[in-house]
Order: C-alpha cells, then sequence, then structure tokens
C-alpha cells in the first residue's frame, strides 16, 4: 500500500565534513555527554512505517559551479517498499483502533439508524460532532458540505447519508496522510517536542523500532535533561532497541543534542531523534528554550532539524489543536505523532486539525506495545469513527 523514500543512489550528503569541522555553539553545557550503552535484543517481526510521498516535480537544474552538488533526480531515488504486514496483526490493529473511538462511533451511527432526513438529523450531527472535539469549524464545514451533497445527489436514506458523510470525512482528513521521508541527509536529524505526559519518549521507542525495519540505523539523543525519569525511558528503549542514547545528567539540553548529532555524523547513523523537555506552549521562557535547541542543532548540522515533530495526547481534546498552534508557531512542525486514541479518546480532534492547521500526522497510537504505533490512514480512521 506505501513506499518508502529510503535514500538517493550514488549521491553524498554535503553535510558528511568531519566534526571537527564544525564550530561549538554558544551557552554549551561543559560536561561530555555520556553514551547510555546499548544492550543486544532478540528481533522482533519487522512493523511498517509512515508512508512516503516522492515529490513528481522536476528535479532543479544542475548548477554551473561545480563545486555544488547536483539536485538529485528522480532517477537517483530509491524507493523501498514497505515490510508486509501480517493480516491477523493488521485486523487486531484496526480493531483496537475502533475500540478506541467506540464512544465517538456509538454517537455518530446511532443518529442514523430509524430516523428521517431532516432537520432534527442535522442538529442531532452536530451535538455529536461537537462532542467528539472536532470543533465549531470542522462541524460546520462538515454541516454544510452534508446539506449539499444529500441535495445534490438526492440522497433519501439515512444510511445513504451516512456513506456521504464517511466520504467527505475522509477527504477532509485526506491532507494529512503524509509521508515521513527518509534518506535526503545524513543523519536526518528529527526534533522531538510535546508537553508531559503526551506519551513523547515512548513514541520515540517505538518509532525507533519502525524505522529500524527499514535498515535505519538510528541514534537517540536525551534532552529532557530537566528529568531522570525521561532519560531512564529513554535509555530502557534503546537497550530494548539495540540503539546508542548520548545523554547526561544535568545541564544544557541543546549541548547533549549537539553532541549526538555530531556522533551520528562521525558514525553515519541514518536518523538522529532527539527527545526534548516537556512543557506546556503557555510558559513562553521554555518555548524559547526549544527554539534555542533547533537553532543549536542548526549549528551542528546545515539544515538541521529536518524534521520536528510533535507528540499529542488525543484525549485533550480542543487543548490539543492549540498545543499544535502554538508549537508550529514556535518551532514550525513538519509533523504530528497522535497518540492515546484508546480508552475515552473522541478522535474529532484530527477533524479540527484539518481545518484549522492542517501539519501531517504521521502515527497514531492506541496502545504501549511497538506494534500500536501505525501510520495514519484517513480511510482507517473515517471507518473507525463511523463503525465503518
Amino acid at each position: 500500500m506505501f513506499s518508502f523514500f529510503k535514500r538517493f543512489k550514488g549521491s553524498k550528503e554535503s553535510d558528511n565534513a568531519p566534526e571537527e569541522s564544525q564550530t561549538s555553539p554558544e551557552a554549551l553545557a561543559p560536561e561530555p555527554a555520556v553514551e547510555a550503552p546499548a544492550a543486544p535484543v532478540a528481533p522482533s517481526a519487522p512493523r511498517p512505517v509512515a508512508p512516503v510521498s516522492v515529490d513528481t516535480q522536476p528535479a532543479a537544474a544542475a548548477s554551473t559551479n561545480e563545486l555544488e552538488p547536483e539536485a538529485p533526480s528522480l532517477e537517483s531515488v530509491e524507493i523501498v517498499p514497505p515490510p508486509t504486514q501480517d493480516a491477523n496483526a493488521k485486523r487486531s490493529w484496526l480493531t483496537r483502533l475502533k475500540t478506541g473511538l467506540s464512544k465517538t462511533s456509538s454517537s455518530l451511527t446511532g443518529i442514523f439508524v430509524g430516523t428521517k432526513i431532516d432537520e432534527d438529523l442535522y442538529e442531532e450531527l452536530e451535538t455529536a460532532l461537537l462532542m467528539s472535539d472536532a470543533g465549531v469549524e470542522a462541524t460546520e464545514f462538515l454541516l454544510e458540505s452534508l446539506r449539499e451533497k444529500v441535495r445534490t445527489e438526492r440522497l433519501t436514506d439515512p444510511q445513504q447519508v451516512k456513506a456521504a458523510l464517511r466520504t467527505l470525512l475522509i477527504d477532509l482528513l485526506k491532507p494529512l496522510e503524509k509521508s515521513l521521508m527518509l534518506g535526503h541527509a545524513q543523519p536526518l536529524v528529527v526534533m522531538i517536542a510535546g508537553v508531559n505526559g503526551a506519551g513523547k519518549t515512548t513514541s520515540i521507542g517505538k518509532l525507533a523500532k519502525h524505522l529500524q525495519s527499514f535498515d535505519q540505523s538510528v541514534l537517540l539523543a536525551a534532552g529532557d535533561t530537566f528529568r531522570a525519569a525521561a532519560r531512564e525511558q529513554l535509555a530502557i528503549w534503546g537497550q530494548r532497541n539495540n540503539v546508542t542514547v548520548v545523554s547526561q545528567e544535568s545541564g544544557d539540553p541543546a549541548a547533549v543534542i549537539y553532541d549526538a548529532v555530531g556522533a551520528a555524523r562521525a558514525r553515519k547513523i541514518d536518523v538522529m531523534m532527539a527527545d526534548t523537555a516537556g512543557r506546556l506552549p503557555t510558559q513562553l521562557h521554555l518555548m524559547e528554550e526549544l527554539r534555542k535547541v533547533k537553532r543549536v542543532i542548526g549549528k551542528a548540522q546545515d539544515g538541521a532539524p529536518h524534521e520536528v515533530l510533535l507528540v499529542i495526547d488525543a484525549n485533550t481534546g480542543q487543548n490539543g489543536l492549540a498545543q499544535v498552534k502554538a508549537f508550529d508557531d514556535a518551532l514550525g512542525l513538519t509533523g504530528l505523532i497522535v497518540t492515546k486514541l484508546d480508552g475515552t479518546a473522541k478522535g474529532g480532534i484530527l477533524a479540527a486539525i484539518a481545518r484549522q492547521r492542517p501539519i501531517p500526522v504521521y502515527f497514531i497510537g492506541v496502545g504501549e506495545k511497538v506494534e500500536d504505533l501505525q501510520p495514519f490512514s484517513a480511510e482507517e480512521f473515517s471507518d473507525a469513527l463511523l463503525g465503518g
């Protein structure tokens, strides 16, 4: 179903210069970063990761300056298909997703049972969408579009209206179904942010395992130097995945991540993921520190970070949308990981994000296991919401 952009063939990244040539950023902590040893683990079945869209536009014309590398063309791109997922595992995942969204699903699907297509139906649907955390803007958009679809297609059966709503919801969420791209830098530096409790550190560990299934070497940076528990948790994930974790007990988180980028470049690591301290977007001085971390990463490697991901808890509702807006304004987000879509999750938050801040949703999670983090699919998600 998905393709994954792995690497450029026969091209060398300009950022593979020896790390000694890099200048140190300001205000780096003097203590050297310590690498947590990686313990070997038994291999596990590979899991698919997010799909990747390859740009179909023509490559830029080569520069006349021989010192500048040519822009890679489509012919130089190696497309690697994802590992095949076991059918039973896929069914299990969809079942867990539907179970997690069952609260919203029961509210929405019950509206279309034994009813007529009248104003009462639209009012009940409006209430159900608002209660699902879809927000006013997305709710109004869906209702207006549904009314128009019912009128133009002359729908007379409530189940036809439900099917029409499913189509509209898929169309709304489809722009979020984009892909994490690998291989366009070495290392690919990924900065990951989020408030405490959103599942950020756990998501990093799961994502590391996903990337390994595509033969990507991974290095982790424990940039949350304020919480010993966060460092310990990341070290545990490093041991599980046989991945090195660069950390230190205290000091400037930017220094830890700077050292990690240097280590990843020296070892020719494919992906370096940096954990950052969890904070509320209303804590402006702490948000400024995140900006500093991003600037320091750019000093460690030109063009980095290549991805800035935000992990949000689906149970936080409209507050999750506020987090997306605040972190995007501060850091320029490239993707989202939506966690905890199980239990009491309402799920409509993705519709609100799609209307107000359509940042790609690379992954969604419904549990604690590695396989519980999966690529986002607009169709699968819509079916889970509407009982499809």
